[in-house]
């Protein structure tokens, strides 16, 4: 059983970890492993990220408030249908959609196949060379207010699909694909996290019936949700900040020795691959 003191630490490591772009998944995943724990799950790690959600949401409080609220009215008010707000409502929802059906279908998977330690540390590492290659050939040019399409949106939603396999990263995947799309860092940034909100609070609504029935009980999972909630507040505002000047390399290290330190110990028996 997951107890009170891990709790903490997986609380800790998904508010750390759930913004950049090194994959909050599979650092839980990969953290309960070498500390000798059982596997949380896909259900616990679902309903802790509504945490580091509802960060984003009291964050981009002003920006989400206006999309809703304008998206709403456009419904009604045809002048309103032209609104960058409006639009973006339902970009947002367009994007949402293939994580939506993919994470119907792959359900199983996502609970047992993907979260190999194996395919953990071999994600980190091919995605930090396809987020390299997209940072350093990224004009950095185009803005969510202007230049934000269904197509694009689309585009975002596949590439946050990709996230569904721990190791891949929520706001890596879809900032590579923002990156790729010739978006500024920051927009990117921004769409990646906007995006997230209905996969993330959908996902943890559905997965809170499988707490308690597995390795985890009510009480750590509530505890860990709230302090990646306070920790993921604090990480969400310094990743905008870092991006606006840096690019994403440190991050690209990062993910590459991770992954073949991940990949080294299953293979030395270190950890096990799978449990």
């Amino acid at each position: 059983m997951i107890g009170w003191l891990e709790a903490v630490i997986l609380g800790l490591v998904q508010g750390l970890t759930e913004f950049l772009p090194i994959s909050s998944s599979a650092h839980i995943r990969v953290v309960s492993a070498f500390a000798g724990w059982p596997d949380p799950g896909a259900a616990f790690t679902a309903v802790i990220q509504l945490g580091t959600e509802a960060a984003v949401l009291i964050y981009f409080r002003q920006e989400i408030w206006e999309i809703i609220s304008t998206w709403t009215r456009s419904l009604f008010v045809k002048d309103l249908r032209g609104h960058w707000a409006a639009r973006m409502g339902w970009y947002v929802i367009a994007g949402t959609l293939p994580i939506a059906v993919l994470g119907l279908l792959l359900k199983d998977q996502i609970e047992t196949t993907f979260r190999d330690l194996r395919l953990v540390g071999t994600t980190l590492i091919v995605f930090a060379l396809i987020l390299w290659f997209a940072d350093h050939t990224a004009r950095n040019k185009l803005t969510l207010e202007k230049h934000l399409s269904f197509t694009h949106a689309i585009v975002y939603g596949f590439a946050q699909s990709l996230a569904l396999i721990p190791g891949v990263s929520r706001s890596g995947g879809t900032v590579t694909a923002g990156l790729l799309l010739d978006y500024r860092r920051e927009d990117a940034a921004k769409y990646s996290f906007l995006l997230a909100i209905p996969a993330v609070l959908a996902s943890g609504g559905l997965e809170l019936a499988e707490i308690g029935d597995g390795p985890v009980a009510w009480g750590p999972t509530i505890l860990a949700t709230v302090i990646s909630f306070v920790v993921g507040y604090a990480a969400v505002a310094w990743f905008l900040r870092y991006i606006s000047t840096h690019r994403f390399t440190g991050f690209v290290i990062y993910r590459i020795v991770l992954g073949f330190f991940v990949i080294l110990a299953v293979t030395l028996g270190w950890i096990p691959a799978n449990g």
